[in-house]
């Protein structure tokens, strides 16, 4: 399980964008508004329907945002590593988790309330800028994947998220031109609104035509050029 006996929560917030500016006492505020917090892999941070009394930040680990359908089949939203932050805009809705949210692997949150952040935007107006700011690019990436989806078919869907892996996908380390998936094909696919099948025919396909190389979770860009300009 992920250390967490020297864990300083205060100083963690500091070091966060969303908090860099905040004086010593909002940081001491927040911190005490806060709570750390393990998860097993495969366990659910929260439900759909669940009160939204805090926001999380992952400070190791991977956490899905989902949405679940009657019949069991599940729609991938978002996937976040550490530094990332999730569950602001729904705490301060004020109504109940539209999406569910479960760890990829051992996490450890950092659960700040609702009430302390509350209390410190009305201190601080500056740490309300910051956090629109962090939602603005949230709703900035989701506008995109909507436009993906509607407009592209699923061959450029993967060819658009291999060139342009956003946040939820790492340039393997030394690698130039190598993507390597931060999560199993599967859950990468559903994150697309494909199907695992059809997510691996087209990484056959792209390999087959000489573009890319696939060695496990790593995928080798071998022309960018003409991966971008593949029809599909």
């Amino acid at each position: 399980m992920l250390e967490t006996r020297r864990f300083d929560i205060v100083r963690y917030l500091a070091r966060l964008p969303l908090f860099s500016d905040a004086d010593e006492q909002s940081l001491q505020n927040l911190g005490a508004g806060s709570v750390l917090r393990q998860f097993d892999r495969g366990q659910l941070v929260f439900q759909q329907g669940d009160p939204c009394e805090h926001f999380h930040v992952i400070a190791g680990g991977q956490v899905k945002l989902f949405v679940a359908s009657p019949t069991g089949q599940e729609k991938i939203v978002e996937i976040i590593g550490p530094g990332g932050s999730f569950a602001e805009a729904l705490m301060f809705l004020g109504k109940p988790c539209m999406v569910s949210a479960q760890a990829l692997v051992d996490t450890l949150l950092v659960s700040v309330s609702r009430r302390a952040v509350m209390a410190e935007l009305a201190r601080d107006p500056q740490l309300s800028l910051r956090m629109l700011a962090g939602l603005s690019r949230r709703l900035h990436g989701l506008v995109q994947d909507v436009q993906a989806y509607a407009l592209q078919n699923g061959v450029q869907r993967v060819i658009g998220y291999l060139l342009n892996p956003r946040d939820d996908a790492a340039a393997a380390e030394g690698v130039p031109g190598t993507v390597s998936l931060p999560v199993s094909k599967s859950v990468l696919a559903s994150r697309l609104s494909l199907t695992p099948e059809y997510f691996s025919r087209v990484l056959r396909e792209l390999e087959d035509a000489g573009l890319i190389r696939v060695d496990r979770r790593d995928i080798h860009i071998l022309d960018a050029g003409r991966l971008a300009a593949y029809p599909g």
